[in-house]
């Protein structure tokens, strides 16, 4: 027997003499060890289905684990891809997810559930708090797939994003020859999934707001809802903008569509769209109530290779838009697949990075070097997030846990002829030597001191940024120049209780008089604290919208 690691994975495995063949459509079939009887621990919880699987139960199947946790950008990309597969391979296939969690938040069942359902995922998931499968498979990122024959032998794997075209060729090649053999069980299985369990809410996994305070308008990314939702500060609907249905369709309020939008920004009456799941910029005249893009390709960016010159909008691809924000005649993005800040000229004439390498960490430095991944610039890590006081953008940079402040520049080119232009960290991890993307909590007090857990939202108000610290289930406030930092709402503990307050994973902030509005992302609703009145929690009643 040989010890052997399976591709990319880093699988340990034993290769059984014997199981080379030439024919075979995979060079080594490999039995996984050490599993005297089943690879799955009894006692994990299991979602998506009614009764926890075993492996052995699946024989005849291929069997396509994906190693996955909810916060990170990289194993969010990877599930569209699943979810073709699983459509292409309806009675051959199934995929299984192992959910094995980064932050503390992430280990609750309820949470991982919570994200199953935010993201529309249609196979069963483990969820492995204590990283048991993750350690048995020796896997070391995410996301990370191992594929298991109908026979039970792993027989290939992978770390990193994964297109459907490539595990598609994988088994196009394959299935001849287990046909063949007579070794497919092609019997169709389906699944309990949670969806079919949960009730219908006005609003579903709200991801961003927007406050408009002259005429008190407020705009919410129904994301859930593949929508934009549209009401006035006292809870008056006013408007919903898309159908429902995911797509990416143009066109009047009730023929567009969008895939999971976040981030928002206002000009007048023309509304900036981040619409991440489809990978695009949207824009909305209100007046003529109408959807346009203006940037991107409707296909993922997928790696960087250049980060100069400035790109024509509708012809550069981008990756998960996360949030916006307008500074002269410029929109700046918080791109959070490439792990960078990108802007783009208002005339649409051009769009391109502005900061950050492209690698995926919380480094201060130059906002941008000459090419791709070079160090010695800053780095960020999923920036999710924007703000601005007029002279920094800040940005909440939600898988370092941290708030950084980018140097904001009207000019073209962004290095600019006076030198380095610096990013900095407000509050966060950068001054540590290493583990920058797995240090967090929850901690007030000084920026040498203070812990954020996965902060996804971010508002600047009366001289005060605060910050949706969204897997502490809390509101903060921070010094823009201190640093210093404290809770304002929320105990902690995940709720929707208005006295004492708490929230559930809120990921989207805004502020207009007075206010903060908060969307509350796994709860479906958006609270009000009132700064004015001892912080005192609110939750905004919305009393004509309907689910779509």
């Amino acid at each position: 027997m040989l010890i052997r690691v399976l591709g990319a994975v880093g699988l340990a495995v034993v290769l059984l003499e014997g199981t080379v063949v030439s024919e075979h459509p995979f060079t080594h079939r490999l039995k996984v060890a050490p599993f005297p009887e089943d690879p799955f621990p009894e006692d994990l919880a299991w979602i998506n289905t009614a009764r926890p699987l075993k492996l052995r139960e699946l024989r005849g199947k291929f069997v396509l684990l994906d190693f996955w946790t909810y916060c990170c950008i990289n194993c969010m990309h990877i599930l569209p891809e699943l979810k073709k597969l699983q459509r292409a391979y309806p009675d051959n296939l199934v995929v299984i997810g192992v959910h094995s969690a980064k932050f503390d938040a992430e280990r609750n069942t309820k949470n991982v559930t919570e994200a199953v359902l935010r993201y529309k995922i249609e196979h069963p998931v483990i969820n492995d708090p204590g990283h048991i499968l993750w350690k048995r498979f020796g896997i070391r990122s995410w996301p990370s797939l191992v594929l298991i024959d109908p026979e039970g032998r792993a027989v290939w794997g992978k770390s990193g994003e994964t297109s459907f075209q490539t595990l598609d060729a994988l088994l196009k090649k394959a299935l001849p020859y287990y046909r063949g053999r007579k070794l497919l069980d092609e019997t169709p299985l389906r699944f309990d999934l949670e969806e079919g369990r949960v009730a219908k809410t006005p609003l579903r996994f709200p991801g961003k707001i927007l406050a408009d305070d002259s005429p008190g308008r407020l705009f919410i990314a129904d994301s859930g809802h593949n929508r934009l939702v549209v009401a006035r500060s006292d809870g008056t609907l006013l408007d919903t903008i898309g159908t429902g249905p995911i797509g990416r369709v143009d066109g009047g309020y009730q023929t567009a569509r969008f895939n999971s939008p976040q981030g928002m920004a206002l000009d007048g009456e023309v509304l900036y769209v981040a619409d991440t799941g489809n990978h695009l910029i949207r824009k909305v005249d209100l007046k003529k109530r109408r959807v346009e893009t203006i940037a991107g390709t409707g296909t993922q960016l997928r790696g960087l290779s250049r980060l100069e010159p400035l790109g024509l909008p509708l012809r550069t691809a981008i990756a998960s838009p996360w949030a916006l924000w307008l500074d002269g005649d410029w929109l700046y993005i918080a791109m959070a697949g490439p792990h960078q800040i990108w802007r783009m000229a208002l005339d649409e004439s051009r769009i391109g990075p502005y900061a950050g390498n492209g690698r995926e960490d919380i480094v201060d430095g130059p906002l941008l070097p000459d090419e791709p991944y070079q160090l010695g610039f800053s780095s960020f890590a999923q920036p999710s997030g924007l703000a601005s006081d007029g002279t920094w953008l800040y940005v909440a940079d939600s898988e370092g846990s941290s708030i950084r402040k980018v140097p904001l520049d009207r000019s073209i080119e962004p290095k600019g002829s006076k030198g380095p232009k610096n990013v900095k960290t407000l509050v966060g991890t950068a001054g540590l030597p290493n583990a920058r993307l797995f240090t967090f909590g929850d901690v007030d007090g000084p920026a040498s001191s203070a812990r954020l857990q996965h902060a996804l939202g971010i508002v600047y108000h009366e001289d005060r940024l605060y910050v949706a610290d969204t897997y502490n289930n809390k509101i903060k406030s921070i010094d823009p120049t201190t640093g210093f930092t404290r809770t304002v709402a929320g105990t902690g503990r995940p709720g929707s209780s208005n006295t004492p307050a708490t929230f559930d994973e809120p990921a989207g902030i805004a502020a207009a008089g007075g206010k903060l509005f908060v969307a509350d992302t796994n709860n479906h609703l958006v609270r009000v604290v009132d700064l004015r009145a001892d912080n005192r929690v609110s939750t905004l009643a919305i009393p004509t919208l309907n689910p779509p």
